[in-house]
């Protein structure tokens, strides 16, 4: 098996493809070495790109510190609409940096996999941004609850998810309350199962994991109280004397921060998956994640999904197993169950090579990565993929983005695709200058200035893939020189990875 080929699989699968010169070094340091560079990543960020990313000033803030300057606060006492307005404008610039962040990391990180286990975890807690308070949190949830922990254990990622309130407003246990309890006013009316139904349906036992509807409204029980602080508003009445109970001496949590509010929990004794759990407060939750994570159910979910997104829409049973094994055996270490997969023979089939095809996301990074882009505009990519269908932060359901064929193989994104390539490969796209009569605008499109890149060389394209097929190389070379390129990109090779 030629080296190169391995290497272009290795990096289209663990990464979103090769930029120039990378299936070379991969090929030269030797698959396995480069798999473990990949899991255990050490290399910086280039460092234009990581100055680039420290002008981005909302991802050093807190939640406590964003819900201050960009939520309701802001607003607060504020009467002229138009300032009003400039207000709530302005609190577009967190998702904005959020995503420029995001697609500057996926095309110019060495930490390939790192990246990619970000889009699979993100997707997989989803979290909407457009959903309220959602929209300003979106940065942090995804720099505190899913980045530091796409290479650790499940449990702690499933933990850290569960407390972030990002997570918290956006499947509502905010306002998950006990019935009849003192806390239960306002919005804090009673039981609210949709957290606890979507953590046993999507982020751990999967719809067929064996649990019942008394399971779902038993882990609201448990969760209830669990919820964020604002210092105001949105604390429950009667949290003050709850916060005293606990030595607070009457004070606020801070706005955005977890809080377990004692006075609307639900302490009796319960009886979770057969499990007994004895009523004591916010450790009861602790203990449910603790039974969640460690499940049967969960180990083969966790192992089919993995298996999915980097192997085939269909994965192997037998891979599969040995992913569930390995989560089972090593109490759900991510990193030693993708170890397991990436050394499977049917990983390493060359019948399995460039047969995945892309998402949108991994199509547009891939194809910035491979024609070597200068990315500091990031509207043009984002807006294609608004135009995809595959706006980051923008899945309003919980179940996240699909990964498979099926899901983004139709005859319109073709079209988009190819249109995209061709303004790509020609230099249309305006990537290396920011516009300057534009804001930050997450739902804005592209922008309307234009600017003129190089256009794509399609020798230098090639020799960065690695080489085409035989079709594909027909097919180009019988086209016009300004058409070549734009060709590869658009090429069913281009398509799968």
């Amino acid at each position: 098996m030629p080296d190169i080929a391995l290497a272009r699989h290795l990096a289209d699968r663990l990464g979103f493809g090769p930029r120039p010169g990378d299936l070379d070094y991969i090929a030269k340091r030797g698959p396995d070495s480069w798999i473990e560079e990949q899991l255990h990543p050490a290399a910086a960020l280039p460092k234009d790109v990581a100055a680039r990313l420290d002008q981005l000033t909302t991802l050093k803030m807190t939640p406590v510190e964003t819900f201050i300057a960009y939520g309701p606060p802001a607003l607060q006492g504020v009467q002229d609409p138009e300032q009003r307005k400039e207000i709530q404008q302005r609190g577009r610039i967190v998702p904005a940096e959020a995503i420029e962040a995001r697609i500057l990391r996926a095309v110019y990180s060495p930490r390939q996999l790192e990246e990619s286990l970000v889009d699979f975890w993100f997707n997989h807690f989803n979290v909407f941004d457009a959903k309220g308070l959602d929209r300003v949190w979106i940065g942090t949830y995804e720099r505190d609850a899913i980045r530091p922990h796409v290479l650790g254990r499940f449990r702690d990622l499933l933990g850290a998810t569960a407390r972030h309130p990002a997570m918290l407003f956006y499947l509502d246990n905010w306002q998950n309350t006990a019935p009849g309890s003192p806390g239960a006013h306002g919005n804090f009316k009673g039981l609210n199962e949709n957290y606890a139904r979507e953590l046993m349906e999507l982020h751990t036992l999967g719809v067929d994991g064996g649990y019942s509807q008394d399971d779902v409204i038993t882990l609201a029980k448990i969760l209830t109280g669990w919820g964020f602080g604002d210092g105001s508003r949105m604390a429950a009445p009667g949290d003050d004397q709850a916060r005293r109970k606990r030595g607070g001496a009457g004070k606020r949590p801070p706005r955005g921060s977890f809080v377990f509010a004692e006075n609307r929990h639900d302490f009796s004794d319960k009886t979770l998956l057969g499990h007994r759990i004895p009523g004591k407060g916010e450790a009861e939750g602790d203990q449910a994640l603790d039974l969640l994570a460690r499940h049967p159910a969960t180990a083969k979910r966790i192992s089919y999904k993995l298996a999915q997104y980097f192997i085939a829409d269909e994965p192997p049973p037998a891979v599969v197993d040995a992913g569930g094994a390995t989560f089972a055996k090593t109490d759900g270490d991510i990193k030693a169950v993708l170890k397991t997969l990436f050394a499977r023979a049917e990983f390493r089939d060359p019948a399995t090579f460039n047969t995945r095809f892309k998402t949108p996301l991994r199509y547009v990074v891939s194809s910035l990565r491979a024609t070597g882009a200068t990315v500091r505009n990031f509207r043009p990519a984002f807006g294609m993929l608004q135009q995809l269908g595959q706006p980051i932060y923008g899945c309003i359901t919980p179940d996240g983005y699909r990964c498979t064929e099926a899901a983004w193989l139709n005859a319109d994104a073709m079209t988009r695709r190819i249109t995209y390539a061709l303004a790509l490969a020609a230099g249309r796209l305006p990537l290396s200058e920011i516009p300057a009569d534009q804001p930050p605008a997450p739902r804005g499109g592209a922008g309307r200035r234009q600017g003129h890149e190089p256009p794509v060389n399609a020798e230098a394209l090639v020799a960065t893939l690695g080489g085409i097929s035989d079709k594909t190389r027909a097919v180009v070379a019988a086209a016009q020189p300004e058409l070549r390129a734009a060709l590869i990109l658009g090429s069913p090779d281009f398509m799968r990875g």
